[in-house]
């Protein structure tokens, strides 16, 4: 196991933030903590790469007893924070190169890796301006490109929206596919490419609070259906439109926005069609994701059955 926490319980104060968290994360595997601001998710990581010690309970990476060697396990493993920590008065490059004297790379390694990694997440045109002037998907390419530096054999990004634990492998160079959010859509790829090859069909979990872990195909299984249809609508507009439809499904409200759930969103598109009186409305047919999963469980209006 790359990760292994036992009965790990985390308290500031008198504020229990990880509440008696067992969590097992194997090599080649993405795996994402699913919860709400507050679930504890950015603790967890933090005890995950030693800045934050448990309260009680064990947590092991690569065997070692983080707590107890902290700094053996931070050697091997690469953290891009929430907020984006760089020097504004240093370019790209120079931040790069300023980052990997902290692991101490040899010059004519780190010059080659600092190379390797602008090619690899798109830096090039940005990489000798200051970094005060870079955009926020540019500094956030260049957090990720520092967390890379030593060829880590973990890799822990955590974002505002989604927090993750990602197995790097050293070995092969090769990142596991994201499944962050908050990183502009060329690092994800980025990383995704990197990750095709090493990372097991079906191998990504998520894990939540007092919910375990499940594949993000169990559960979307478990909690919602296949297929989603986005419309736009007032309430009275969506219950004219559902009068009639006859198969199950399970709704979700945001504003104005309506996403009904199902099995076969063929049927309710040509019902919508049907009752709408042509292709005037706009919808969006899509498979449903992880978002819908982390909406459906912490809380807003979900509702099932027929109208």
């Amino acid at each position: 196991m790359i990760v292994e926490a036992k009965e790990v319980s985390k308290r500031f104060g008198d504020r229990l933030a990880v509440d008696r968290l067992d969590l097992l994360v194997p090599g080649g595997l993405c795996f994402g903590l699913l919860g709400p601001n507050g679930a504890g998710k950015t603790t967890t990581l933090r005890m995950v790469y030693g800045v934050t010690r448990p309260t009680v309970g064990t947590i092991r990476v690569f065997g070692i007893d983080v707590a107890r060697d902290p700094r053996a396990v931070r050697s091997r493993l690469g953290v891009t924070l929430q907020d984006t920590v760089v020097i504004d008065e240093l370019s790209a490059r120079e931040n790069l190169r300023v980052f990997g004297r902290y692991h101490l790379l040899p010059n004519a390694e780190l010059s080659k890796r600092v190379e390797e990694l602008i090619d690899f997440l798109g830096l090039g045109s940005q990489a000798d301006v200051p970094a005060r002037v870079l955009s926020g998907g540019f500094r956030r390419r260049l957090a990720i490109a520092q967390s890379l530096l030593n060829r880590p054999e973990l890799l822990v990004l955590d974002e505002p929206t989604t927090d993750s634990i990602l197995p790097y492998g050293s070995a092969s160079g090769r990142a596991c596919e994201s499944c962050a959010r908050g990183i502009d859509h060329f690092a994800h790829h980025a990383l995704h490419g990197r990750g095709a090859a090493p990372v097991r069909p079906g191998c990504r979990h998520v894990g939540g609070p007092h919910r375990g872990e499940a594949a993000p195909a169990e559960l979307i299984a478990s909690h919602l259906a296949p297929e989603a249809v986005e419309l736009e609508c007032t309430p009275d507009e969506e219950k004219a439109l559902l009068e009639g439809f006859r198969f199950p499904f399970r709704r979700l409200h945001a504003g104005r926005r309506t996403v009904i759930y199902l099995e076969d969103v063929a049927a309710l598109v040509a019902h919508i069609r049907q009752c709408d009186g042509g292709d005037r409305r706009h919808l969006t047919v899509r498979q449903t994701n992880l978002e819908d999963v982390f909406l459906a469980l912490t809380g807003t209006s979900l509702e099932e059955g027929q109208p």
